[in-house]
Order: structure tokens, then C-alpha cells, then sequence
């Protein structure tokens, strides 16, 4: 890359950063903004003190947050920049000059969110050095599906196990955003294919991501089907999913019948040449003790899928050893709300070989909302020394949400790696959290992917090929709302730490209070307001289509979401967890969350495979992973084992999170583990040494605990956060085709002639119909037309918002 031009260039510029100023000269590029300091004025007099002169780079599209101050000359406060960047760097520019300060804001804005062409960014003009290591490896090289499925075992010249490539998607016109090379079931026709399609949102069929080396069991992924209120049903999809989940079944033991096709199947067990991981037997790893979550969670899951034949009355059983898993990663009341519109999730009824569970994952506009929180308690790291706000930080719910994707995780991984069982993952579109749980459950199952080069082909494979909306998520595109003007700053006021952020603004807790009151008695009468409300959601699912060619250009606000960032997140929590277990270090991690963000290279580019292959991503830009690969030592663990031995412990093939210890990724955040987790370990270190004391002389939990104990509990900082309560499970129903169970409550199995998907909760969907079909979301959702292509082209994660409207949300929690 040549060296970069200067546009602007300001001289005597104060940085601000933790407060502490440092003066510099300030350049701006067409991609850059860099900082030089000293400045050059103070450096000529000393020619040997222009070699200490440092550089600070910063990325134009790693800006999150741009505002200008400006002051009028009289106030004696230079006018400034506050910048936010998405790697949560937080830096101030106060300009001696005003129309300086203006002029680098517009340069800023124009160069980020006013380009209006993704071939105008960074990665179209870049280039490493023409010597450097990193100009000799080509990252696109480093992934090949075909090469990846080889691996597991599957290709056109390898024995059959049960799967096949298929080349239906080779244009994309099967499924745009799915990947040209798919793996499906051997006994599954593309013809039986193409119908299944119509059923699953976008054509996102059940299709395989991953074969467990040791018992041949899978996880495969897809989108929510095409249910509706109707509860309508695919043959060819049960069949496809059938297929999935016997598959391997059927190439270990020629005789055991298809459960898709079975009427009574006898026990079947994993063939004798695999090694038995369940967890009583002695090849199972040595660190399996499980929390009382994971027991329950388990205990659910394993409960019997009792069923009789409704001709004969005969008990039938299917895949008694196996616990077959449909995972819906939505919270329950999101996907009815989504049936109510023509989606929805499985009528179990109709795929009697596995069982339903659901995972109260949050969608990504929750998401966003919680690491905005996460953002304001640490937003005033620029001009303040001082660490986060904790009372913030813990209302974010950030560690909630990364121990819940941990936790589902791990349900996964047991049922594949330890009761020998099979997992489809969805959730909306099958691109978010379906990812999210597919990518973290394979990463504890498969040594594979703990490597450098495995990690990277998990990237590839559970995020870009299945097509993740990497630039639509993250923002590349840049946006006006992006930059504001603080007109505050023209009355010379300046800036102080913990304004507006909920530390003592007197001001603005009465002006809430007051308007909580005002609503509270403006919507006395409960249908106006609800009305009102389920307007505003009416109006969102209307505007709720699939974005075109042309928005794709384009950022906008409501698909923002750290979707990836909480991957990212939570691998780190499992590298710290198992610190020797992964040949990567927390830096790898760091730097490729920055990378997401920087569009310097064309890998995370666009929104799936078919776009990036359209623009000729290959030819046309650099892979990140070049990067990495060329600084390969600078992100290796030094504490990496690449061992593995499931009779020594440390060393096991498995590894699972530890919830209660998920703890803030301080570093990404720029801070200590001090300000960011030391009350959190301090309530950990005081509990251990309650448990520590109660093993020692003999005291329960039911006997009581000493006067000692209790005063060591009294010294603790602050209570350990709901975040890390083990007690709480991810896991909020399992579903059968004839019961339905759920942690908070027990439900009376339905008759056998309705299914659990509405024996749930009747009067709660009939109630939603009835509000939903009033409002006419969609004509089409109740005229038989629910289950069209157009039904497909709805933006699945904003209409699921439909189940947060407070009217539709109280009517719910009324009748459940």
C-alpha cells in the first residue's frame, strides 16, 4: 500500500485519552485518522527527538460515534471531537481553532458514511508491502467447504456415511444466502429438496454443519419453517429432517429402520467400534461434573418421549438412547408471535423422533440495546480516569446474555458429544443465534477448531458462508445518526465525567418520573394505549422486507447488532476458562473483533457468500487472514496442550463453560480486570471460602452456617449479579409431540390428537390472533396465503419485535 496522502492537517491538536492529554499533530487520509505527538513544532529544535515522535492509526469505519463541540472564541474552551470507536477506544481532540474542528468533522462524515459504494472502502485500495510475509500468504486459500466436509469425513470419493454433497446450490439461485456446497442426507434427492425449500424461510433447509468424529451424531442448521397459526406441515421437510437425524444411524446399522419412517424402533446404541462418551461410562472425560442447571437441563431433555399408536394403543419408542434435538434458540413467546404472521417453529406432532427445545435467547434488537448500556458506563474513557459505571454495567445484562449463548451451547454439545444424539439448530432466519450456537458448540466438541487455522475454517464455514449479515450487523456502511453537533457546547459549557448517565442527574431522573406519571394516567384506559402500541408494531412489520440491492448499500440502525461480538465474547470465556486448551490467544480474538470493523481486508464484506463472490472479493482484496497468518506468533497461546487424552484430565476431547464464572473480556473494553470484574471476583473468592469453610467442618446448606461464614459473607463487596446465578437456565421448554415441559412450570400433557406446539398455550395464540388479525399485520396471514414467498421476504428479527409490543406482551403473560 503506498504511503497514504494527507487531506487534512492540523497542527498543536490536544488528544485526550483516560484523561490524560497529550499534545500531537493530527493528519487525515482518506481512511485514516492519525496522530502524531509530540508535534513536529516541538521536535524541530532537537533533529534526535523526531525519532521518539510516535503514531497512533485509527481506521475511519471503526468510528462508531463522531461529535463536534464547538465554543465560541470568548468561552476560552477549544472546540472538539469526541470520538468512539467500535473497538472501544474513546478519544477527545480539542482544536485551537473552530473551523478546524468543523472542517475534520465533515472530512470524518464524508469519508465514512457518505461514500454510497462498499468498493469505495479501505479493502478495494489496500495492499500489505510488496516484502512482507503477509504479501506471500493468500487468506482466501486458508477455507474450502469441500476440503472442510473431507475432513468430516464426507466427499464423492469417500465411503458413504450417510451424507452427500449436493451441487443444487451452486448459482445461489436455490438460496441466496446459503453457501454454493451443501452436505444433505444420502437418501435425500435435490427434487425432495426443492420442495422442502418452500417451507423453510429464505430456503434455509436443514442442512449438516458439523459430524462428531467419535459417534457420527451431527449438527445441522436451517431457518424457522413456514408453520402459521394454521399449523401447516411439510412432507418433505419432515422427511429432510428425519433423514437428518438417522442418516449416520442408518450407515453404522443397515437394519435399524428410519425414524422418519418407523412405526417401533428397538434401543439403539452407538456402534461398538466408537468410543462411549456417556457420561457412566469409563471412557467419558474425567471433568464431567455437572451444576444443578446442567442436571436439570439434562433431566428435561432425557424425560421419556412416551407415545402410543393411536390405531393400536401400542407403546411406541423412537431412538430410546438418543435424545434427537430441535433447537429453537427464540424465546417461546417469539415464535408463537412469529406463528401469528405465517412462521413460527416445528408441530412436533409431525416429527415424533426428536423432541423441541427452546432457549430464551434474545433477539439482535436486545442485543444492541444491552451493549449500548455496556457502552454508557464506560462512554467518558476519554476525559475521565476513572473506571466504569458498575450499577450500568450490570443493568446491560451483558454477562447474562454471554452465559445464556454458553449455556445453550453446551446443551448441544452434551446431546451430540455425550448422549449420542442429533441437534438442528434455527432460530428466525438461521443466521444469528443459529451461528452463535452452531460455531460455540462445535468449539467445544472439536480440538479441530480450537486450533488457528480450525477456528479460522469455523469462521468461514458457521459464519460467512452460511451467511451471517456481517455488513449489515456491523455497520460498515457508517450512518448520518452516527454524527451529531453538541449545540451545548456553543453556551461554553464543557464536558464532565457521568453526564447523562445515570450518576446523580437530578434534572433528568424528575423529568422521567414526571412522564412515567403522564403516561401512566394519559393510558388509564388500557385498550387506547394498547392500540396505540400495537400500532407502532403494526407499522414495523409492515416495513419489515427483506433489504434490496439497493439498501444492502446502505447501514441501517435496526440490523445493527454485536451478534458476532458475543461469539468473539464468549470463545474468550471459554480460553480463559480452559487457558491451555486453545492454540489462540485472547489477542487473536482482540484483533479480529477490530478487523469485523475496520474494512481493511474483503473478508467480512457484505452479507453472505453469493455477494462476496459477485464482486470478486478474491481477485479484489486482501483476506484477514493473511494477517494473522503472517504474525502467526504474536497470536499463539504459550500455554497451549494440543494433547488430547479423554483418561487424563486437563486433557479431555470435550470442554464445557463454567457458567458461574463467565467474567467481563476486560481487555476488549480496554480497562483492568479490576474495575471491570473486581467486585465479581471478589463475591467469588468470598463464596469459595464459604464452601471451602462448610466442607471443612461438616455444615450444609440445610443445617445453617456458623457466625464465621456469615460475617465473611457480610465483608463482601456486593452480591454476585443475576447474570451469574447458576440456578438459571437458558432451557425454557421442551416440547414433544404429545407433552410439553418447561423449568418454571409443569403442563398437563394435551390429548393425543394436539400437538404441544398449541396445546402450550391455546387461549394465548387465540388471543394473539384475534388482536393480530384485527390490526391486519398482513392480509395474507389468515387467507390462506401465510405460507407464500412473500410470507419469506419478511425481516424475520424485526417482526419478531411483534412479541415485545406491551399490549400483545401483557395479553400473553395474562393467560399463561
Amino acid at each position: 500500500m503506498a504511503a497514504p496522502q494527507h487531506k487534512h492537517y492540523y497542527s498543536n491538536v490536544q488528544a485526550l485519552r483516560g484523561g490524560k492529554p497529550e499534545q500531537g499533530d493530527l493528519a487525515l487520509t482518506d481512511y485514516h485518522l492519525v496522530f502524531r505527538f509530540p508535534p513536529e513544532s516541538a521536535a524541530a529544535p532537537d533533529p534526535k527527538a523526531k525519532k521518539h515522535t510516535k503514531q497512533v492509526w485509527f481506521a475511519f469505519h471503526i468510528i462508531s460515534h463522531c461529535a463536534l463541540r464547538p465554543t465560541p472564541p470568548s468561552s476560552g474552551i477549544p472546540s472538539s471531537l469526541r470520538l468512539r470507536f467500535r473497538d472501544f477506544t474513546f478519544v477527545s481532540f480539542n482544536f485551537t481553532d473552530d473551523k478546524q474542528a468543523r472542517d475534520a468533522f465533515e472530512f470524518i462524515r464524508a469519508k465514512t458514511c457518505r461514500l454510497g459504494s462498499v468498493d469505495k472502502l479501505l479493502a478495494f485500495n489496500y495492499s500489505p508491502p510488496s516484502n512482507s510475509l503477509e504479501s506471500k500468504i493468500n487468506g482466501w486459500d486458508l477455507y474450502d467447504a469441500r476440503a472442510e466436509f473431507r475432513r468430516q469425513g464426507i466427499s464423492e470419493k469417500s465411503a458413504d456415511l450417510g451424507w452427500r454433497i449436493t451441487n443444487i446450490n451452486k448459482d445461489y439461485a436455490f438460496s441466496p444466502t446459503y453457501p454454493a456446497v451443501l452436505a444433505v442426507p444420502s437418501k435425500i434427492s435435490d427434487n425432495t429438496l426443492k420442495y422442502a425449500a418452500n417451507f423453510r424461510s429464505r430456503a434455509r433447509i436443514p442442512t449438516l454443519t458439523y459430524i462428531h468424529p467419535v459417534n457420527n451424531c451431527t449438527i445441522t442448521r436451517s431457518s424457522q419453517p413456514f408453520v402459521g397459526l394454521r399449523m401447516k406441515r411439510s412432507i418433505q421437510d419432515e422427511k429432510l429432517v428425519g433423514a437428518c437425524f438417522s442418516a449416520s444411524t442408518d450407515f453404522l446399522d443397515g437394519n435399524s429402520p428410519s425414524p422418519a419412517n418407523a412405526s417401533i424402533q428397538a434401543d439403539h446404541s452407538p456402534s461398538s467400534s466408537h468410543v462411549d462418551l456417556s457420561a457412566d461410562s469409563p471412557d467419558a472425560p474425567t471433568d464431567m461434573s455437572l451444576s444443578d442447571t446442567e442436571r436439570m437441563e439434562d433431566e428435561l431433555i432425557a424425560a421419556p418421549n412416551v407415545m402410543y399408536d393411536e390405531k393400536t394403543g401400542k407403546r411406541l419408542i423412537y431412538g430410546a438412547q438418543q435424545h434427537n434435538l430441535i433447537v429453537d434458540a427464540r424465546p417461546a413467546i417469539n415464535s408463537y408471535a412469529m406463528q401469528a404472521i405465517g412462521m413460527g417453529s416445528e408441530n412436533m406432532d409431525y416429527y415424533k423422533y426428536a423432541k423441541k427445545v427452546f432457549l430464551n435467547i434474545d433477539n439482535i434488537h436486545v442485543m444492541r440495546d444491552s451493549l449500548d448500556k455496556v457502552i454508557s458506563a464506560i462512554k467518558d474513557a476519554d476525559i475521565s480516569p476513572f473506571p466504569p459505571n458498575r450499577d450500568l454495567l450490570m443493568k446491560s445484562k451483558w454477562l447474562k446474555h454471554i452465559a445464556g449463548i454458553l449455556d445453550g451451547s453446551s446443551i448441544i454439545a452434551r446431546q451430540v458429544g455425550i448422549q449420542h444424539s442429533h441437534a438442528l439448530i434455527h432460530c428466525s432466519d438461521g443466521w444469528d443465534r443459529t451461528s452463535q450456537l452452531c460455531a460455540l458448540s462445535q468449539l467445544m466438541l472439536d480440538p479441530y477448531y480450537r486450533t488457528l487455522e480450525g477456528f479460522i475454517v469455523l469462521v468461514e464455514k458457521d459464519w460467512l458462508s452460511f451467511g451471517h449479515m456481517f455488513q449489515l450487523r456491523s455497520g460498515h456502511m457508517s450512518h448520518e445518526s452516527w454524527f451529531t453537533v453538541d449545540s451545548d457546547a456553543l453556551a461554553g459549557s464543557a464536558v464532565r465525567p457521568g453526564e447523562n448517565d445515570g450518576r446523580g442527574d437530578v434534572v433528568e431522573n424528575v423529568m422521567a418520573s414526571a412522564k412515567r406519571f403522564w403516561s401512566k394516567n394519559v393510558t388509564n384506559d388500557k385498550e387506547a394505549g394498547s392500540d396505540q402500541e400495537e400500532g407502532a408494531a403494526v407499522d414495523e412489520v409492515k416495513q419489515a422486507t427483506a433489504p434490496n440491492a439497493a439498501e444492502e448499500q446502505t447501514t441501517r440502525l435496526r440490523d445493527v447488532s454485536p451478534v458476532f461480538h458475543q461469539f468473539l465474547d464468549a470463545t474468550y470465556q471459554l480460553l480463559r476458562q480452559h487457558p491451555n486448551r486453545f492454540e489462540f490467544n485472547e489477542r487473536f480474538l482482540r484483533r479480529l473483533l477490530y478487523h469485523v470493523y475496520s474494512c481493511q481486508y474483503g473478508t467480512f464484506l457484505y452479507n453472505n457468500e453469493r455477494q462476496r463472490h459477485e464482486a470478486n472479493l478474491r481477485e479484489r482484496t486482501r483476506s484477514v487472514w493473511g494477517y494473522f497468518m503472517s504474525r502467526r506468533p504474536e497470536f499463539t497461546n504459550d500455554r497451549y496442550e494440543p494433547t488430547i487424552d479423554d483418561h487424563t484430565k486437563g486433557r479431555e476431547r470435550l470442554i464445557f463453560p463454567k457458567l458461574g464464572e463467565v467474567r467481563w473480556w476486560h481487555q476488549v473494553f480496554n480497562r483492568t480486570d479490576d474495575e471491570m470484574n473486581g467486585e465479581l471476583n471478589a463475591s467469588a473468592a468470598t463464596a469459595e471460602r464459604v464452601a471451602a469453610y462448610q466442607a471443612s467442618t461438616g455444615f450444609s446448606e440445610s443445617s445453617g452456617i456458623p457466625s464465621e461464614s456469615a460475617s465473611m459473607v457480610s465483608t463482601s463487596p456486593s452480591p454476585q449479579p443475576p447474570a451469574l446465578t447458576s440456578s438459571q437456565s437458558v432451557l425454557t421448554g421442551v416440547e414433544t409431540a404429545h407433552a410439553a415441559l418447561t423449568p418454571e412450570a409443569r403442563v398437563s400433557p394435551p390429548s393425543l390428537n394436539k400437538s404441544a406446539s398449541t396445546g402450550g398455550m391455546p387461549a394465548a395464540l387465540g388471543a394473539l390472533q384475534d388482536k393480530i388479525s384485527g390490526l391486519a399485520i398482513a392480509k395474507g396471514v389468515f387467507g390462506g396465503h401465510a405460507n407464500s414467498s412473500s410470507a419469506g421476504k419478511q425481516d424475520a428479527d424485526d417482526v419478531e419485535t411483534v412479541a415485545s409490543a406491551a399490549a400483545v406482551e401483557q395479553e400473553l403473560k395474562s393467560m399463561s
